[in-house]
């Protein structure tokens, strides 16, 4: 079977089994706090678990893209490295929401590996949860009970809590599980070692292939067990693992999933796959990678310096590290591995198609970029070793014209030879090099990185950071018992209400609470639209508590606020700040006709790619590569001033089929989450139309105006529009009108502004060339002057004195133009320009061929009295300091650098 046919009977199979079967959830989360991949098939059903929304199906079957690169489940280093780990990987899975449980589960995971796949029952091992009794948790006998209608005993293992408790974090569902492992290795060493022996033992050959998760609890802040409402099953089986199992692989990457990329890379570096097992884990890491960056990348989410964007430049570095490192592939090579993977998932999942072009310039450019610091961080690794190399054979007084690479030396230093953690660390945190790659270039040249001095570093870093952003986040307490929370806020601004929970939250010393309503006439911060604010009045209008912000958490719309009410337990008014919304509405409803307008000026390949939709101004990030042009930006902003002039009505359709909505003609955006119903905006049926959750204006006239501040780069293939409406661009125009008033009257009343600002720039261009010649005439006749000053000492030419010129330029004019003049020359001069100290230093070759001076370091040491520093070349440097005092100094200083015969 192909990989793609196993997939297609695993859905089928559970279709059969009256599943419903949903799409994958986007593998970047955007409504959760804790975590910022999809790490696993249950997430996007968290809420259900947890008892918080109410499921659509009771049954469903999906395969999800999951990434596993950070926190707890972090299998990044083993990737490449074994035969089964991955970054990106999809997790097949069937679900049960307070339908069926243990014993369906198990039988219909027993009856399709072994009656639809086919796996030999002999090489099949079980486990199931041993208990714990410091959790006060018994042995999951019932899942005992029920394998033994299809295993013998001794094929059930007892697994402890680490194996056989499933728990997605700290905190939130989870429960025992009962796990399947296969036994993949020869006849003839399966009948000499059991494989129960080597059951969760990391034996590459018998592994784990399917987890059926009994979701019975819910994990609390201060570690207990929480009994969740229904009982629920969470199954998982790795994709990757099950096509290696079913075509009779040795590893995950002998697949079809993995050899048309492995292959692919093998074709373009010339090195055979099979031929040396550093090219080969090289390989395998480029092929996992490009499945994860293109993904996250399809998702909405590009690589940056921080958060989830940080972790995906991460692993892309890693890819091309080994591309450049083992393959010899020093060109950008990674993004050519994109239309390959594309063509493999389309009819899977074709965002990657659909987004192709995209997709491959954002890995091409961030390639680019690393390259550069590769190069970079070399030249700084080799800097460093040299000047560590100059000291050590000086402190153990070896002649420094002696080769460091001889035998004999290194003999000597080679304990001594030790590169500073504190280096290797700013390396990797300052120019992006990593730690491992700085490992491999020392061992090269014989070098130790101090890897303990490196780990003190990094944790130095890491608990700077967690304390930055340190959140603790209670358990919510319960008001009134209610699972389903309603949001009104489409037709209301105010309604009556009660609280269903809240929790308290401490973050950077600063404490608040989150407050859950019953209904709620505020919108949660999703889709780019921030979240509303306004107050929780209670029921006698007396008193209030201010609502600072609303957030979506897993579906649930979340208020925060930082005191709590009196009366927890009484009915309010949940007001909305009503001007604020309006705005937001202006600013959102701009951002669709805008959307529209960019396709129709610059092409249908135009996507959204981010916003952000707050009272003041919008923000929009779409996919188009090139800079748009001035006269591109004046059609876009006439065109969406034409649609507001127009006062188009909104048309608002809700709990609309999401098939029947995209074959409407409706823009989706890559990356949501959609569900089975959705809500389209449209402005203009033949203009735009769009699937949305937020909120909007009843009319585009009620935009007003439509004003475009600035047109910029984000990344690769994107680009950025900031833009005003409404009020915000009625007070940008008049204050326009003023500045060029005030411009007129500067001008005295010249009608013709640009002619006269011309006028004025070419007036000042002319004065600066004439004030420019001055100068240099100035520094020719200076010279002269400049040569009474010299001394000769030693038989070298020194001149040290402070010369005033009014910039750098004209110093250097100068100090070329002397050098010509004298001889021998070791010249030194101080400069005060604008206030800001600086040496200037300039060498007649011959002192620099035959005397060894070096102007670099000879500025470097008289920086010192300005507090400042510099450098140069050998013959020429210069230096910037911030003590103007110390300029005398540096004058008296000279004379003791001038080398005695």
């Amino acid at each position: 079977m192909t990989a793609k046919e196993i997939r297609q009977a695993y859905l089928k199979f559970f279709e059969s089994k009256q599943h419903h079967i949903v799409s994958s959830a986007p593998i970047v989360v955007k409504n959760d706090p804790t975590l910022m991949f999809t790490n696993a098939g249950m997430n996007q059903f968290k809420d259900i678990f947890l008892g918080e929304a109410a499921a659509k199906y009771p049954r469903v079957t999906d395969t999800q893209r999951c990434l596993r690169v950070s926190g707890k489940h972090n299998d990044l280093e083993e990737v490449g490295i074994d035969t089964y780990h991955h970054t990106m990987f999809e997790m097949l899975g069937n679900w049960s929401f307070g339908d069926y449980f243990k014993k369906e589960a198990i039988a219909w995971s027993w009856e399709l590996l072994t009656e639809v796949y086919g796996i030999p029952k002999d090489k099949l091992y079980v486990s199931i949860f041993e208990g714990d009794e410091k959790e006060g948790l018994p042995r999951d006998t019932e899942a005992y009970d029920l394998w033994k209608q299809y295993v013998p005993e001794d094929r059930i293992i007892l697994g402890n809590k680490k194996d056989n408790f499933w728990e997605m974090g700290d905190t939130g569902p989870c429960g025992p599980c009962s796990e399947i492992h296969v036994d993949c290795r020869p006849d003839d060493e399966r009948a000499a070692v059991s494989g129960k022996e080597l059951v969760n033992a990391d034996h590459p050959q018998v592994i784990e292939i399917w987890n059926n998760v009994f979701m019975q609890f819910n994990r609390l802040k201060d570690g207990s067990l929480q009994t969740l409402p229904a009982q629920h099953v969470d199954t998982g089986m790795g994709f990757e693992r099950l096509v290696r199992v079913l075509q009779n692989k040795a590893s995950n990457y002998d697949t079809d999933v993995f050899q048309p990329l492995i292959q692919f890379i093998s074709q373009k570096a010339g090195i055979a796959y099979g031929a040396d097992e550093k090219t080969d884990i090289a390989m395998r890491v480029m092929a996992d990678h490009i499945r994860a960056i293109s993904f996250v990348i399809a998702d909405g989410q590009l690589p940056a310096n921080n958060k989830a964007g940080y972790v995906i430049r991460r692993i892309l570095r890693r890819a091309v590290r080994y591309a450049y490192t083992f393959l010899d592939l020093k060109d950008p090579f990674l993004n050519q591995l994109v239309p390959v993977l594309a063509e493999q998932f389309k009819g899977v999942f074709d965002e990657l198609s659909l987004q192709q072009d995209f997709v491959q310039k954002v890995v091409l450019e961030e390639e680019v970029s690393f390259l550069r610091t590769l190069a970079t961080g070399i030249q700084r690794f080799e800097s460093y070793t040299k000047k560590q190399a100059e000291f050590l054979m000086s402190e153990n007084a070896i002649d420094l014209e002696k080769p460091f690479e001889d035998a004999w030396v290194y003999s000597i230093l080679k304990d001594q030879m030790v590169i500073s953690g504190e280096f290797a660390f700013e390396l990797q945190d300052t120019y992006g090099f990593p730690i491992d790659l700085t490992e491999l270039m020392a061992r090269e040249q014989k070098w130790n990185v101090d890897m303990d001095e490196y780990h003190i570093s990094l944790q130095k870093q890491k608990s700077r950071s967690r304390a930055a952003t340190a959140v603790d986040t209670g358990d919510w307490i319960t008001v009134h018992p209610d699972p389903e929370t309603e949001f009104v806020g489409y037709d209301d601004l105010e309604i009556e209400t009660k609280i269903l929970k809240y929790r308290q939250v401490t973050a950077k010393g600063r404490e608040q609470f989150q407050i859950v309503l019953q209904k709620t006439p505020f919108y949660g911060e999703s889709g780019g639209q921030v979240g509303d604010t306004g107050r929780l009045e209670d029921h006698s209008r007396m008193f209030f508590v201010e609502i600072t912000d609303t957030k979506k958490e897993n579906g649930v719309i979340v208020h925060y606020t930082d005191t709590l009410p009196e009366d927890i337990d009484g009915l309010f008014w949940a007001v909305v700040d009503e001007d604020k919304r309006a705005q937001t509405n202006n600013n959102h409803s701009a951002t669709h006709l805008l959307h529209a307008a960019l396709k129709s000026v610059l092409g249908e390949h135009v996507n959204q790619k981010g916003s952000l939709v707050n009272p003041e101004y919008l923000r929009f990030d779409f996919s188009h590569f090139a800079k748009i042009t001035d006269t591109e930006l004046a059609a876009i902003e006439h065109i969406v001033n034409k649609k507001i002039r127009q006062n188009i009505p909104l048309k608002e359709q809700r709990q609309v089929p999401y098939a029947e909505a995209l074959s409407s003609g409706v823009t989706a955006l890559f990356g949501e989450k959609y569900g089975e119903v959705v809500r389209i905006i449209t402005f203009d049926d033949n203009y735009s139309k769009e699937l949305c959750g937020g909120t909007h204006v009843q009319a585009t006239g009620q935009i007003g105006y439509f004003k475009i501040l600035s047109e910029s780069a984000v990344a690769a293939g994107v680009r950025r529009i900031e833009a005003i409406t409404a009020d915000a661009a009625e007070a940008y125009i008049i204050n326009q009108d003023q500045e060029i008033s005030q411009l007129k009257a500067l001008l005295k009343g010249n009608k013709d502004i640009t002619g006269a600002v011309t006028a004025l720039i070419e007036e000042n261009a002319k004065l600066k060339k004439e004030a420019e010649k001055a100068v240099i005439e100035r520094s020719g006749n200076l010279k002269h002057e400049i040569v009474h000053h010299m001394k000769t000492i030693s038989g070298i030419n020194v001149i040290a004195v402070q010369v005033d010129l009014p910039n750098a330029d004209a110093v250097k004019n100068l100090a070329f133009s002397v050098k010509d003049l004298v001889d021998n020359l070791f010249l030194v001069f101080t400069t005060l320009i604008d206030d800001k100290p600086g040496i200037t230093v300039m060498l007649s070759e011959n002192l620099v061929t035959e005397k060894g001076l070096n102007a670099s370091n000879i500025v470097r040491e008289l920086a010192k009295d300005i507090q400042g520093g510099g450098g140069g070349q050998p013959f020429y440097a210069t230096a910037g300091g911030k003590n103007k005092d110390g300029l005398p100094k540096v004058l008296e200083k000279v004379t003791a650098l001038i080398p005695v015969v």
